[in-house]
């Protein structure tokens, strides 16, 4: 038996009745013991990322699967080829049809899909159209007792639900990003053609499943709205999957070429459109024009760092690297002074950055340029570990950086919060059990009255 780890639950950002619903859970209470054995069950986990893949979704569902897989479920996963956050086929994948892998206790069938260089509403649909062709015609060879979809993608909710409804069991969905608010907000290419079609089969999906998770409580209006009862909906936050750092920060600073002198911004994670990262490029160049000790590092891939680094050639202020391996990550995010996350300013409501579990673990400040509204501000306003400006501003997050830098007790202070704030609310233990806590419940058939 498993004590479930308990979060704060009366915080004041959250509105009445949009409480984290896992602490509300009868069998889920504070003090209450969950089961984790899953002897005799069979789990199909559908999530188009999956490991090798370090960074965005894949870390969550591999851990996903692989704790049921210790749990004694006999578990599958049907993934897509690795692709992520550089969008290109991982070296050893390349020109492969069909694979089925073995990995940490789970039987991973992987199939060939698309991998759009760069994002537009047609390519994305082609993506999404090649995952769910592919799986409809060569679907995993298992009877699953329940299947659990991980829906950062339109075609994983399509298939899971379909693969569900052919074995007679329960389909429970834990919704990463929004896919119709994304084409709506996130400014892709053809985008707002795209987003009454991608809401509608989104809503379709969500509306079919038997129990609905969401993993900030910003989501639970929008899924409300799409027909899907409240009580099906549970909030199941991320959880941090990396460690703290253990080594010798000014080390790392010299070996990455960081002066002591000079404050360092770090955007670590996917370069794409919604992160609206020129916020950075524009911010490197005001600190170019006055000669301020700043140094801004983008770290990571994605389908706009090409553009990015053309956007910012010649800027002194401004340097990009490459993403970071799992054992050296901790290490440069803790090397840095100060950590930015950064959307658009249309992006509320669709998803909430991963990369801020990892943040919060370095015990730096992050600084968020990003909507006041939206679910990202609520989440660092609530750790307590950074502050909150205007996105799309690049004085204002200049000013920010200055400011930090300026009142090292400050930084100082926000800092320390994030690694609290992870091990109260964010342990993976806690995660994990919020994750079988949904399973059982569609299982038991006590999912909203079902």
């Amino acid at each position: 038996m498993t004590r479930v780890a308990s979060g704060h639950n009366r915080n004041p950002i959250h509105s009445p009745g949009r409480l984290d619903r896992f602490y509300d859970d009868r069998h889920t209470q504070r003090g209450a013991y969950v089961e984790d054995s899953f002897d005799g069950r069979r789990v199909l986990v559908v999530s188009t990322n999956y490991a090798p893949e370090h960074t965005g979704i894949g870390p969550y569902s591999t851990q996903v699967a692989e704790h049921l897989a210790a749990s004694g479920a006999d578990t599958h996963v049907l993934a897509g080829l690795p692709h992520y956050p550089s969008w290109r086929v991982a070296e050893g994948y390349r020109g492969r049809w069909r694979m089925r892998e073995h990995r940490g206790g789970v039987t991973v069938h992987r199939r060939r899909h698309t991998v759009p260089a760069r994002q537009t509403a047609a390519r994305r649909a082609l993506f999404e159209a090649s995952i769910l062709a592919h799986s409809v015609l060569a679907p995993p060879p298992v009877r699953p007792d329940v299947v659990l979809t991980q829906m950062p993608t339109l075609a994983g909710g399509v298939l899971g639900g379909r693969l569900a409804r052919r074995a007679g069991v329960p389909h429970v969905v834990v919704v990463q990003d929004l896919m119709g608010a994304a084409a709506e907000q996130s400014g892709i290419q053809g985008g707002g053609r795209a987003a009454a079609l991608a809401g509608a089969v989104e809503a379709r999906v969500l509306r079919g499943a038997a129990v609905v998770g969401v993993v900030h409580e910003s989501f639970v209006a929008r899924v409300t709205a799409m027909g899907v009862p409240r009580e099906r909906i549970h909030v199941v936050p991320n959880w941090t999957h990396v460690t703290g750092p253990r080594g010798d920060r000014e080390r790392t600073r010299a070996r990455l070429g960081w002066a002591a002198d000079e404050t360092v911004l770090l955007h670590a994670g996917n370069m794409g459109l919604k992160q609206g990262l020129e916020v950075l490029v524009e911010a490197a160049r005001l600190a170019d024009r006055e000669a301020a000790p700043v140094r801004i590092v983008l770290m990571g891939d994605g389908n706009q760092r090409a553009a990015l680094q053309r956007l910012g050639a010649g800027s002194r202020a401004l340097c990009f690297l490459p993403p970071a391996d799992a054992e050296e990550f901790p290490e440069v995010l803790a090397a840095a002074d100060v950590l930015a996350v950064t959307q658009k300013a249309s992006v509320l409501d669709m998803s909430l950055p991963s990369k801020l579990t990892s943040y919060f673990m370095a015990g730096r400040p992050v600084i968020a340029s990003v909507a006041a509204e939206g679910g990202t501000a609520q989440e660092v306003l609530r750790s307590g570990a950074g502050t909150v400006i205007a996105p799309e501003d690049p004085k204002a997050l200049l000013a920010e950086i200055r400011a930090l830098a300026e009142d090292p007790v400050r930084a100082a202070g926000l800092g320390a919060r994030g690694p609290r704030y992870a091990e109260e609310r964010l342990s993976s233990r806690a995660g994990l059990a919020r994750i079988t806590a949904l399973l059982r419940l569609a299982m038991d058939g006590r999912a909203g009255g079902r």
